[in-house]
């Protein structure tokens, strides 16, 4: 979003270090495909025939995407951009000008659209064509996983009841109640790309045909996914049967442990591990960066939503790791 340069930003470009937040929201700004973005969402977005003039659609984008990377509620992203300078330079707005901060209730509207239209899943597939066309995707090979999303499971509420549509399941010794999170990553990249979100308590298995592609030949996936293809739908479907199956086993000692002879199963098991770990970096930046340990609605419709978004900006997060940038096609 360019704009001419500012007073503030004149004195805020004398500084002598850059904050995390202000590296982290310059890098995505170079990263994101606006114009792409701004053209999957438009055919959904008021036209402004009547009533007030909406605000532009890149602009409700940048607010409602620094509402969900920072963890902000409606109002308190609205206070956020007021307050801090590296938001107000993502956003694009000046003081001395027209374009001033929206407020809370047009994100809350915007946000609804979001979710009514299922346009975060759009989203997600515009960056998926985004990062083939660039090269950035291999084909061939997927990592399957899935996480816990914690929800409140207080009934402490109106409804005196806890969300409906969520539901607990035991892991290990623990009892968890919320949503999971089922994703596949290309084996030879890293990138997201299929997501799903469901209950707690469905199968790690029962998801696995809406995460493969159909290029596939081959996929790898945690002690979790054992037994896989004794499932019906994999059996009886002739792509899915054709797909090399690796799940780790459950071993408790390391290979390279002292032992009379080289235990290879032990190897192999590792090694599978090392191709496996590129999903769990995509899980640390969903939930640790962007902080998605526990839900932020009710309902499995608008978390799904927002579960989308923050798997679309893993991808363009990752594709910054690399080096890339808007106009380089060199990494």
């Amino acid at each position: 979003m360019d704009k001419q340069q500012s007073m503030a930003d004149m004195e805020y470009g004398n500084r002598k270090r850059r904050t995390k937040r202000d590296e982290f929201l310059a890098i995505m700004d170079e990263v994101i495909p606006w114009d792409e973005w701004t053209a999957a969402v438009e055919p959904y977005y008021p036209s402004g025939k009547r009533g007030r003039p909406p605000r532009g659609v890149e602009t409700m984008l940048r607010m409602y995407l620094l509402a969900n990377w920072f963890n902000l509620s409606d109002e308190g992203v609205e206070d956020a951009i007021y307050d801090s300078y590296a938001f107000r330079k993502f956003m694009g707005v000046d003081f001395l000008g027209e374009a001033q901060v929206p407020d809370a209730t047009t994100l809350c509207k915007f946000r609804k659209t979001l979710n009514e239209g299922g346009i975060t899943k759009l989203l997600f597939d515009v960056t998926k064509a985004f990062l083939e066309r660039h090269g950035k995707v291999m084909h061939g090979g997927t990592i399957v996983d899935a996480t816990i999303i914690e929800a409140p499971t207080s009934t402490k509420n109106a409804q005196k009841q806890r969300d409906p549509e969520m539901h607990q399941v035991k892991k290990g010794n623990e009892w968890h109640f919320g949503e999971r999170l089922h994703i596949g990553v290309d084996a030879g990249t890293g990138y997201i790309h299929s997501m799903e979100v469901t209950p707690a308590n469905t199968g790690e298995r029962e998801v696995v045909p809406r995460l493969i592609r159909e290029d596939d030949e081959v996929m790898y996936g945690d002690a979790g996914y054992t037994g896989l293809t004794k499932r019906p739908e994999i059996q009886t479907d002739p792509h899915f049967s054709r797909i090399d199956y690796r799940t780790n086993t459950r071993n408790r000692l390391h290979w390279k442990t002292q032992a009379p002879s080289f235990n290879w199963d032990r190897y192999i098991e590792y090694q599978k591990s090392r191709v496996r770990s590129k999903v769990e970096y995509v899980f640390l930046i969903i939930k640790r960066l962007f902080g998605y340990r526990k839900v932020r609605y009710r309902g499995l419709k608008k978390n799904r939503t927002h579960a989308f978004i923050l798997g679309t900006c893993a991808n363009l997060f990752m594709l910054a790791q690399s080096g890339w940038r808007m106009g380089c096609e060199v990494a």
